[in-house]
């Protein structure tokens, strides 16, 4: 069962604000991320193009987060997790599985104006629980302007 709850729409919403951060780009989305433990500390963020153009939000905070359990951490990504991309192999969703995070919590998922992707349902199936937050999606909307009206 994915139960969402008012702690999830804090963490989300500071995800969201992490990813003001990035740099806007027309060849990209803007995300952040909030790795949070079973006991409300944050263990990690990241935001697209943190240290490298390429990077994206979840890479980053996971990468900073290797070997750790992750068991019981929850992810909070303002965009769905992508499961193709042409920067890097592996894409979130592999990283995120590689982690062994048992549960992500977004708000939008990912327009098709780059890729395809189905992340939500890449990640049910490998048993991750995942969490929908629309009503914040239309706060990812804003941040992506850049991308989402070009797109159009």
């Amino acid at each position: 069962m994915t139960t969402k709850t008012a702690s999830d729409r804090l963490w989300l919403a500071a995800a969201i604000q992490v990813s003001r951060q990035a740099p806007p780009s027309p060849d990209r989305y803007a995300v952040g991320a909030v790795v949070v433990d079973r006991d409300g500390i944050v263990l990690a963020t990241g935001h697209t193009g943190e240290g490298d153009p390429r990077n994206h939000a979840e890479e980053v905070a996971l990468a900073k987060l290797a070997g750790l359990d992750l068991t019981h951490a929850t992810l909070y990504t303002s965009l769905e997790p992508c499961t193709a991309r042409s920067s890097r192999p592996v894409p979130c969703t592999g990283l995120i599985l590689a982690a062994g995070i048992g549960r992500v919590v977004f708000a939008l998922r990912e327009p098709p104006v780059f890729a395809d992707c189905d992340g939500v349902e890449t990640l049910r199936r490998a048993g991750v629980e995942v969490v929908e937050a629309g009503e914040l999606a239309h706060l990812v909307g804003e941040v992506n302007a850049h991308v989402l009206v070009a797109a159009g």
